[in-house]
């Protein structure tokens, strides 16, 4: 079985041979095993242990053995204690979630702090098959049947092929001490409840159920990148980046054989639940959006538009006030006022205005509804609402636009689109003040 398991890893994962890596070890068999294996390997491991003090005494225990090991193979070893139980209920989280939280975020801070190329976890083939019928139940795509990929990012699992019972019995061959966790004997999680209840039941209709499973898992990675190669092949034909707006053809996306499932695997990274509500945009009129936390799709003319949004975000009702002694502003835009004596640079980045005809303090705010200003090289004055719609500005470049006022609220300048003629200066004024993004 040793030389199973090391074969395993140096046929499979020979690139880790020189690289930094950190190994999660929690005290169980399967972590165990791994630092053993990859110690006597010689790789180049440190490992790192999560004390989430949610069993007490047996929680420091934990801790101590995994220190000893280090001591005892001469390894460096990184531990830390959570308040879970806090975290959790802070959060609105189930412990399960929140330690898991956690101990990903450490394990990556401890990669950018001391170089780590690869985290490396001891799941298993079991653990692969309990994610697989968690996601079965709660409903999932084709993604989800996949189970736990081997490598995910800088995050390894070298013994996902490999059972928890070779695993184990790997270990007591090999007389390798390890501590049992009493909470994995409990029902009222889930995954253990999957582990001792469910799995049981198909073990004794398929005795051969995780070599069925490993073979299976297998054929629905296939299948997923196949879909993945046609969504990549779709979305350079419908996607189009600028600045931070995705824009997703309508008229292209209809032409496909099923559009609602071609849309949700192009946007199904971006988080959206409600994916009837989604679909429904393409009929909707300009305007309509769904959004997530940090995510809002909009229908705008013949385009769906995509960009990274932050509810929590007060930006739309931000104002910052503009003195006269003021000769810069930094946020949220950086504007340079300067008093000059001619008028020379001639681009949309750049006003030119008449000082005296300034009203202060000036204020820098967001378009509101009834905003109105008369446009240079127009007649009379404009909606700003109407000047969007006629410049086919969209929603989100809309709710990116700032206006600078005079302090009796006179627009002077759509930053970065028109200036207010009101404003105009000529090379005759004594004030000229140039205003320049």
């Amino acid at each position: 079985m040793l030389q199973k398991l090391q074969k395993h890893i140096n046929d499979n994962l020979p690139f880790l041979k020189e690289k930094k890596l950190l190994v999660a070890i929690s005290g169980g068999v399967d972590s165990i095993v791994l630092t053993h294996l990859l110690h006597q390997l010689n790789f180049n491991i440190s490992l790192a242990h999560c004390n989430f003090q949610l069993r007490k005494q047996e929680s420091n225990l934990d801790e101590s053995f995994v220190k000893n090991l280090g001591k005892e193979l001469s390894i460096e070893t990184y531990t830390v204690q959570f308040k879970t139980a806090l975290y959790a209920k802070e959060h609105k989280l189930s412990t399960q979630l929140a330690a898991r939280n956690l101990r990903y975020d450490w394990f990556n801070q401890l990669a950018k702090k001391h170089n780590f190329d690869y985290i490396l976890t001891g799941h298993h083939l079991d653990d692969n098959l309990e994610t697989f019928i968690i996601n079965l139940t709660r409903g999932t795509g084709l993604e989800g049947l996949t189970g736990i990929p081997v490598k995910n990012s800088n995050v390894i699992r070298p013994l996902l092929a490999f059972s928890r019972e070779e695993i184990k019995n790997y270990a007591l061959n090999s007389s390798i001490k390890w501590r049992e966790d009493a909470s994995n004997s409990e029902t009222k999680y889930v995954r253990n409840k999957i582990r001792h209840q469910i799995i049981p039941v198909l073990k004794e209709l398929n005795p051969k159920l995780l070599n069925s499973f490993l073979k299976t898992s297998e054929f629905l990675k296939q299948s997923q990148q196949i879909v993945n190669d046609r969504i990549n092949e779709i979305s350079s034909e419908t996607l189009t980046n600028k600045g931070d707006v995705i824009k997703i053809e309508i008229k292209k996306i209809l032409s496909l054989s099923n559009p609602k499932a071609y849309l949700y695997q192009i946007l199904k990274a971006y988080k959206f639940t409600e994916w009837d509500d989604v679909y429904n945009l393409i009929y909707a009129q300009s305007g309509k959006k769904v959004s997530t936390n940090f995510y809002t799709l909009l229908k705008d003319r013949d385009f769906l538009l995509l960009l990274r949004t932050d509810k929590n975000s007060s930006s739309e009702n931000e104002q910052v006030i503009i003195y006269k002694e003021n000769t810069r502003i930094v946020s949220p835009i950086n504007l340079l006022f300067e008093n000059v004596q001619k008028i020379t640079i001639s681009d949309i980045n750049t006003i030119y205005v008449d000082k005296i005809l300034l009203n202060y303090p000036l204020t820098l705010r967001k378009w509101e509804k009834g905003d109105f200003f008369y446009p240079t090289g127009m007649l009379g004055k404009k909606k700003v609402s109407k000047y969007f719609k006629d410049e086919k500005i969209s929603v989100f470049d809309k709710n990116n636009i700032w206006l600078l006022c005079s302090g009796d609220n006179e627009i002077i300048w759509i930053i970065g689109k028109r200036q207010d003629r009101r404003f105009l200066s000529s090379n005759n004024t004594t004030q000229l003040l140039r205003i320049t993004i």
